[in-house]
């Protein structure tokens, strides 16, 4: 069922995103031989990057010679159609391109930028990779997560739900007689 009748690789999409930050060692490390080789091993045959304001440009590739098609891009109005299309998302470890991957179901490797001063998304991409709803990753050892991944070890991550505590809230401020 993965291939089509014509005999051709089914479409598998890497997309990955650095949001509006500058995170050229992300960029890097999916650009290297390496990771590409990585990712076309595990099936995935092409690669869009998000790039931001970093000013590494990564090689493109049409992907003839039967290796990964490689894309890229700066800003896009909205990276919801990405993420939708993706087979498997790269992301850095904002809270919000987290969040939105998962909501959608979506394998993700988060890779946490080391060079951040105050790092506290690395303690949500841990905590949730302690949680194993995603794998975290550092630039460094991104070609090692993905040569490790397991997808079917992923669990599907649920939104809590802010009813209850709404609901306390305005009782509590005497908004509601509930």
């Amino acid at each position: 069922m993965g291939e089509a009748d014509d005999g051709l690789k089914s479409k598998r999409v890497v997309f990955v995103t650095v949001g509006t930050t500058c995170f050229d060692s992300l960029v890097r490390a999916v650009d290297t031989q390496e990771v590409r080789e990585a990712l076309f091993k595990k099936g995935y045959t092409h690669l869009v990057i998000q790039m931001g304001r970093g000013s590494y440009i990564p090689t493109k590739s049409t992907g003839e010679d039967g290796s990964l098609s490689v894309d890229y891009f700066t800003f896009s109005s909205s990276i919801a159609e990405f993420l939708k299309s993706a087979s498997l998302v790269i992301s850095h470890a904002g809270s919000g391109s987290i969040f939105e991957t998962l909501r959608l179901r979506k394998p993700l490797i988060v890779v946490v930028n080391e060079d951040l001063m105050d790092n506290h998304q690395s303690e949500l991409a841990e905590e949730l990779a302690e949680r194993k709803h995603l794998f975290c990753a550092r630039p460094q050892t991104l070609y090692k997560t993905i040569s490790a991944m397991d997808l079917d070890s992923l669990v599907a991550y649920q939104p809590g739900d802010a009813t209850p505590v709404a609901k306390f809230i305005n009782r509590f401020l005497g908004f509601t007689d509930e």
